[in-house]
Parts: C-alpha cells; structure tokens; sequence
C-alpha cells in the first residue's frame, strides 16, 4: 500500500487524552444535569443588568463549567456522553460571551471542542466512508470547522498573558512559542496546539492552512519543554503521530516517534490505549508491518478498560477504534499472503 499524504495520516491518528469532568456534590448528577443546572443560572445571569454582582455570579457559572468533568470521562456510555456534550458547549460559550476573560473556562472550551470533534465526528467519518462517502466528507469538514473554533478558543486564552501572539507566531513561530514560560500554560498550549493539527489533517486541500504547521510545531514543542509528562503523557502520545510527518529537521522520524510512544506508555502506566494505535496507525500501517500492527492493537485491546476510571470513555472510543483498524486490515497491508490474522 502507497504511504498515504502526510495530513491524512495526521487525519487518522491523532490522539487526545484530556476528559470532560462534571463537579462533585453530595447527589450524583447525570452527566446532563450539572450543565442544564447551570445553564439555568446563567441564563437568569444574563437577564440582569450589567453589575459587579452579576459579574461576580457569571465567573462563578464559568468556574463551574471549567472544572466540571469526572463524570464524562468516566462513563461507560459514549453514546449517551456524544448526547450530552454539545449541550455544555454551548453552555460554555454563552457563558464566555459574557466573560470573555475567564482564564480556566477559555481553556476548557478549546478542550471540550477537540475532544467532542474528534471522537465523536472525525473518528465516525472514518467508520460511515465505506457506505456513504459524502456524508463522511461533511462530517470531517464539520470536524474541521470545530477544531479551528477549538484553536481560536485557546489562542484568546494565550493572548490574555500574550496579547500579540498570534502576530509573533506568524512572524517566528519558535521564538514566540518560547515566549509561554509559565507551566501552568501547559494545557492551554496543547489543546491549541492539537485543535490546530488536527484542522490541517482535514485540510490537505487548503495551502494556508497548511502553510500554518510551523506555528502548530512550535507550540506543542514548546509544550513538551514545560511538561513532557502532563495528563498522563498526552503530549508524548500526540508526538507519535505527529513526528512521521513533521518537517524534516535532521532526526530520524520513526525512532522519535517510537521514543515518545515509549513515553507514553511510561506517563500513562499503561492504562491507555490511544499510544498503541497511534503507533499501529502512524508507523505500522507506513512500514507495511503487518505483524506489528495486529500485535500493538491486541495489546490495545487486552487493556481493561474499567481498570482506570478517568480514562474510561476515552478508552472505549479507542477500543471501538482498535477495533474498527483490524476489521480494515486487508484494505491497509497489501502483502499479506504470509499473515494468519486469526492467529
């Protein structure tokens, strides 16, 4: 099988790890319920006039949603979590309408947004192709449109310590990257950066967007400097896509993805399946590995997925995902004459 364009092997395999969290009380919320309680206050927030206490209320709606979460990541039912989510979104954004400035939740938005287009839209394209190519298409331009709302969110969120730094990043995007010194803009650069490579992966089709991966590159490499090890190794895991197609700068691109997979795998005490299908997607399908890849996915696969309750819906998206890779194996390995995949 011909090596597939870089941004569509960027389209298949990039991962995030980050989970929707939804605040503690002594009554256990639906994963719907804490967001329509809140969207209840911040409605009747926004009815009235504008004050110092209405302020005051708005950001405390805001801190709410920004660290809401626990219960999306650890429910077991992605189909009932795809329901709920769109519901906060825009939830969040009403709330940030009216405080534009809240740190946390501008953050929050860029995350929320990657996540729900990535798991529930982009990977589901791939799934419905094989019977109705058009509406695989719409939805990765769908995708596609979220990712950049996604990056725009986190790019106001940089700009609040950073105000020129979408100028900068065009201008020298490495030295205005190394400008983000602060650790605790670990997440916000990440969730930017991942947002942004994952909207060109849909976009091989479109030169200016493309022509935007050193500002992409810079970020997430200024990431890894802050905290290699953040959110269970999510910055190592993206990496191992992201190194087999970045631009060339003298490294061996296979052995830096095979690093930071090991990384990984390290950060996350193997408790996540994201890093192996990574791997099997951006290195074993390039390598025409056949072998590999079946061993990485089966490893993937064993994972019990209820061992770790905070990654339980991502593991689940990336179980149905490891799952869908070897159902496609024929279509993926040309030569596979030699290869029992029953075995």
């Amino acid at each position: 099988m011909p090596n597939r364009p870089a941004t569509a092997q960027m389209n298949r395999s990039f991962r995030t790890n980050r989970s929707f969290r939804a605040g503690k009380t002594g009554h256990q919320l639906r994963p719907w319920e804490g967001p329509r309680l809140c969207l209840l206050a911040a409605l009747l927030l926004i009815l009235l006039p504008a004050c110092s206490v209405k302020r005051l209320a708005m950001n405390q709606v805001g801190d709410a949603l920004a660290a809401s979460g626990t219960t999306f990541a650890s429910d077991n039912d992605p189909e009932l979590i795809r329901e709920a989510i769109p519901f906060t979104l825009k939830l969040v954004e009403s709330v940030l309408a009216e405080t534009p400035g809240h740190r946390q939740l501008r953050t929050a938005a860029a995350a929320y947004f990657t996540q729900y287009a990535y798991g529930f839209i982009q990977l589901e394209a791939d799934y419905v192709e094989i019977d109705n190519f058009d509406q695989a298409e719409a939805m990765r331009t769908r995708a596609k449109h979220l990712f950049l709302r996604a990056r725009d969110h986190g790019l106001l969120r940089l700009e609040r310590e950073h105000p020129t730094l979408r100028t900068a990043l065009q201008t020298n995007p490495a030295k205005a990257a190394a400008t983000l010194e602060d650790p605790d803009l670990v997440e916000p650069i990440y969730w930017t950066a991942a947002a942004w490579g994952l909207a060109i992966a849909l976009s091989k089709d479109d030169p200016f967007l493309i022509a935007e991966i050193p500002q992409m590159e810079a970020l997430i490499d200024q990431a890894l400097r802050l905290n290699s090890t953040w959110n269970r190794g999510a910055i190592h895991s993206f990496l191992v896509t992201f190194e087999m197609i970045r631009q060339p700068n003298g490294q061996d691109r296979e052995a830096q993805s095979r690093m930071h997979f090991e990384k990984a795998i390290a950060a996350s005490q193997g408790h996540l399946l994201s890093p192996y299908v990574s791997l099997a997607e951006a290195v074993s399908i390039q390598n025409q590995d056949a072998n590999e890849f079946q061993a990485l996915l089966e490893t993937a696969l064993a994972i019990n997925v209820d061992e770790y309750p905070p990654a339980r819906l991502v593991n689940l998206l990336m179980r149905k995902r490891a799952q869908w890779l070897l159902s496609q194996r024929e279509e993926l390995f040309l030569l596979e004459d030699d290869i029992d995949w029953n075995e």
